[in-house]
């Protein structure tokens, strides 16, 4: 049974991004260079907030508990700055970036608009995308590996559904990250700070909703809720 706990939760968290990726992205090089670009953005905003993490455990108390408590949601909140932080700086270089890359675009005569370098003419994702599959990569794969086996869910008491708990709430970072980054961008294009505050918020709120685990029915329906509402969002 743990095979295919395995094979269903992954395509539970990573079914609509990678057919996202297929269908849209795989066919243009462009796009593909943009969605290893904002995984490498991601990557390096972890790596900081990583750096961070580790130097302030090791100065803590490690026997306090509501000071380790009061760490962990400092390091929710650190992580979502510099996520958002890092967002923003790649906005910033793709902008500086606009006149190399038209050089690299087949329409030679028609300047290439921060839309498409941000998430293309057809679809408004890939920018975010790339920071999506990342985010959910490192936020699920212990969890689908434990789900490999051996063993049983819920043996000890422990909710049974836990790992389709985690992979629907996987599901949502990663198309919520590539919401994110359609209304950022666009925001920034048009210094709407309105959009550039609720991406942030939104961000912060979802990030928090994990601090009601096991209480999955807490977390999840908010943050589906969450991404309908960016996915629904109307530049202003």
């Amino acid at each position: 049974m743990t095979a295919p706990v395995f094979f269903g939760c992954a395509l539970i968290s990573f079914g609509p991004a990678l057919a996202l990726f297929l269908l849209i992205i795989a066919r243009d090089p462009l796009r593909i260079i943009f969605l290893v670009a904002g995984a490498f953005v991601w990557l390096v905003s972890l790596l900081l907030s990583s750096l961070v993490w580790f130097i302030v455990v090791r100065i803590s108390d490690r026997d306090s508990s509501s000071q380790q408590k009061s760490l962990l949601i400092f390091g929710v909140v650190l992580s979502v700055f510099l996520q958002e932080a890092f967002r923003l700086g790649f906005y910033k270089l793709l902008k500086k970036a606009n006149d190399g890359l038209l050089a690299l675009s087949q329409e030679e005569t028609t300047p290439i608009s921060m839309r498409q370098l941000a998430y293309g003419t057809r679809c408004q994702c890939v920018s975010g995308l790339g920071f999506g599959f990342m985010s959910g990569a490192f936020s699920v794969i212990n969890i689908l590996a434990g789900s490999f086996g051996p063993g049983t869910v819920g043996i000890h008491g422990d909710s049974q559904h836990y790992f389709i708990s985690s992979a629907f709430m996987t599901m949502a970072i990663t198309l919520l990250h590539m919401f994110w980054g359609v209304v950022f961008f666009e925001a920034c294009e048009r210094r709407s700070w309105s959009g550039v505050a609720a991406v942030v918020i939104s961000h912060l709120l979802v990030s928090c909703l994990t601090f009601l685990n096991p209480q999955y029915e807490g977390s999840l329906m908010p943050a589906f809720i969450m991404m309908f509402l960016m996915g629904c969002w109307k530049r202003t």
